[in-house]
C-alpha cells in the first residue's frame, strides 16, 4: 500500500528513516481529505435531490438531534486529533538527533552548498555520509536566506545568515540523492543544487582517510601532528586566540569576564531575565552575533558583536572548539595550553 500510494502521489524514493513517517502523515491527510470531500459532495447531492422544490408552499423545518450534532462535531475533531498525534510524534523524532549523530557543517552561499567535516575535509556540492549512520547538519548562510532540502529524505531546513539551524537524517539507501534550495535566493536559485552521496561505511572511512592525508600533504608534505578529528577544533582555537575570545573566556573553569568555555556546550544557563537556555549551537552562534540578546546571569553585558567579522567557517570552528572542551568528551579536564601545535 505504501508503494502504491507513493507512486500515485508521484513522491520521490524513501531513502531515510524519516521518509516513511512523513509519507504516512501525507497519506493520512490526503485520504481523509478524499473521504471527507466525497461524503460532503454525496450529502450535498442527496439533499439537493431529496429536498428539491416540489411546488409546496413552505419548506418543512428540520431539527437535528444530539446524536447528529455529536457526529458532525466528533468525526472532524477525531480526524484532526489523529493528524495531530501522528504529526507530533514525527516532529519529536525529526527534531531530536541521536546522541551519536555525526556532525557536518553546511554553509549556503549564492549559489552553492559547502560542507565541512569536523575531521578537516570540506567539499562543495556533494555531501558524503555513511549508510545507516545518523547525521546532524548544522546549517547557516553566508549571504541571504536559503533552504536546504533533500526530497528523498523528506527533510528541509532554512539556512539563515548569522544563525545555525539544524536537521538530522539517517540514510537507508546507497547512491546519490539530490539536494535543492527550497527558498528563492536570487537569479540563479534554480541552479543551487547538489547531492548527498550515501556510501558504504567502509568506503566512507577510506574516503575520509584519503581526504585527511590530502590535507596534510597540501599543508607541508608531512603527516598531520594534530590527532584525527581535531582539525576543525584546532582551527577554532586559533580563531579564538586571533579574535581575543580567550581574553574574556577561560577554558579551565576559572572565573573570568565571561562564562568559562569548559563544559559550556550543552550546559543549562540562567539568563538575567530568569529564563533558562541550553548552550547549543544555535544559542552559542547567537551569542557571537548578538551577545546582548541573552546575557547570562552574573556577567556584565560587555561582549562586542562579531556579526560580519566571523565567516561561517570561523563560527563552525569556534563551535567545534567549544564542544571539544567538554570533560565528558575528553575524559579529563583540558589545560590552558594546547596539547599540540600546528606546524608553521
Amino acid at each position: 500500500m505504501n508503494q502504491l500510494l507513493r507512486h500515485l502521489l508521484f513522491l520521490p524514493d524513501q531513502a531515510s528513516t524519516f521518509a516513511p513517517m512523513s509519507d504516512r502523515l501525507h497519506y493520512a491527510i490526503f485520504l481523509a481529505g478524499i473521504v471527507v470531500g466525497g461524503l460532503s459532495f454525496g450529502a450535498g447531492l442527496f439533499w439537493m435531490i431529496r429536498y428539491r422544490d416540489r411546488g409546496e408552499p413552505t419548506t418543512p423545518r428540520i431539527v437535528g438531534g444530539p446524536k447528529i450534532e455529536a457526529v458532525i462535531v466528533g468525526v472532524p475533531l477525531a480526524i484532526f486529533l489523529i493528524w495531530f498525534l501522528i504529526g507530533y510524534h514525527d516532529f519529536l523524532y525529526a527534531t531530536t538527533p541521536p546522541a551519536d549523530a555525526m556532525d557536518v557543517y553546511v554553509t549556503g552561499k549564492q549559489w552553492m552548498w559547502k560542507f565541512t567535516y569536523p575531521q578537516g575535509p570540506s567539499s562543495i556540492g556533494t555531501l558524503r555520509v555513511p549508510l545507516g549512520k545518523p547525521v546532524r547538519l548544522l546549517i547557516t548562510s553566508r549571504d541571504v536566506v536559503h533552504s536546504f532540502y533533500v526530497p528523498d529524505f523528506r527533510v528541509k531546513q532554512d539556512a539563515v545568515p548569522g544563525r545555525y539551524t539544524q536537521l538530522w537524517f539517517q540514510a537507508t539507501e546507497l547512491g546519490p540523492h539530490p539536494i535543492e534550495c527550497a527558498e528563492y535566493c536570487g537569479l540563479s536559485h534554480s541552479t543551487m543544487d547538489g547531492s548527498v552521496e550515501v556510501m558504504d561505511p567502509s568506503d566512507y572511512q577510506r574516503w575520509l582517510a584519503t581526504q585527511q592525508v590530502g590535507l596534510a600533504e597540501r599543508a607541508d608534505g608531512t603527516p598531520p601532528r594534530a590527532p584525527p578529528g581535531a582539525r576543525l577544533s584546532l582551527l577554532g582555537q586559533q580563531v579564538a586566540q586571533k579574535r581575543g575570545c580567550l581574553k574574556c573566556h577561560s577554558v579551565d573553569g576559572s572565573a573570568h569576564i565571561g562564562p568559562t568555555w569548559l563544559d559550556l556546550y550543552g550546559r543549562h544557563e540562567t539568563l538575567t531575565t530568569g529564563q533558562k537556555v541550553v548552550a547549543d549551537d544555535a544559542y552559542l552562534t547567537q551569542s557571537m552575533m548578538d551577545p546582548l540578546a541573552k546575557v547570562v546571569r552574573g556577567f556584565d553585558p560587555v561582549m562586542p558583536s562579531f556579526q560580519g567579522q566571523l565567516t561561517p567557517e570561523d563560527t563552525a570552528a569556534l563551535l567545534e572548539y567549544i564542544r571539544s572542551l567538554r570533560t565528558d568528551r575528553l575524559g579529563q579536564t583540558p589545560s590552558k595550553e594546547p596539547a599540540y601545535v600546528p606546524r608553521p
